[in-house]
């Protein structure tokens, strides 16, 4: 199994329960400190990590029984390359899968930072929303279908966090990788506190006794 811009590794732990003890998880990304995390992580397994652009596969046609991309194909300047290349690195008749986030709106927890960033930072509105790009059901299945896969089925499915406080869903945001956090960690200090205040805000209809 394939899994492009792996990150920390997260679906490549869940494809290597499923591959056997004869299988091989390989994790791809272009980052090398994300690569380093997903090995830290998956240490002692059958994952091997390789430094990747997910718009050029190094690797020959028809390799993989499977190519997942969690969370990472609305980040590439050409989805439907990135397509391309995960259809001609599978096996005949084999799957892709991705994962991409709906509407800002069904994602409070996600949609509500770069909304208020792109206030402070307006030129910037595009790259900071950029984790919705793929939100287009029918879009999403057009892409397949020009990369040249067949029986596309597009799902939306809803999944619920817990955050323990605020601060505890904040925490990340300071130190995360990413334009996103790097755009309100380069804000003034004072706009920053503002931007922190203002999600806050926005986020207090779902918190109940302190929780998130």
């Amino acid at each position: 199994i394939l899994d492009v811009a792996t990150g920390p590794g997260e679906a490549a732990a869940l494809a290597l329960a499923q591959v056997g003890p004869a299988g091989l998880v390989v994790g791809a990304d272009i980052a090398l400190a994300m690569l380093d995390a997903a090995e830290h992580r998956l240490a002692g397994t059958r994952f091997r990590p390789v430094v990747a652009d997910g718009h050029a596969l190094p690797f020959a046609d028809g390799t993989f029984d499977a190519v997942l991309c969690q969370l990472g194909l609305m980040f590439f300047a050409d989805p439907a390359q990135g397509l391309a290349e995960f259809r001609r690195v599978l096996r005949p008749h084999r799957r892709a899968a991705v994962c991409v986030i709906a509407a800002p709106e069904r994602a409070p927890m996600l949609g509500v930072l770069p909304d208020i960033l792109s206030q402070y930072l307006p030129d910037q509105r595009e790259v900071l929303h950029l984790m919705f790009a793929l939100a287009d059901a029918e879009r999403l299945a057009q892409l397949f279908a020009l990369a040249g896969f067949r029986a596309i089925s597009v799902t939306r499915e809803t999944r619920e966090h817990r955050f323990a406080s605020f601060d505890d869903y904040w925490a990340p945001i300071e130190v995360a990788p990413g334009s996103l956090t790097q755009a309100y960690r380069a804000l003034p200090d004072a706009r920053r506190q503002a931007v922190r205040e203002e999600v806050r805000t926005r986020l207090a209809p779902f918190e109940v006794e302190g929780r998130l």
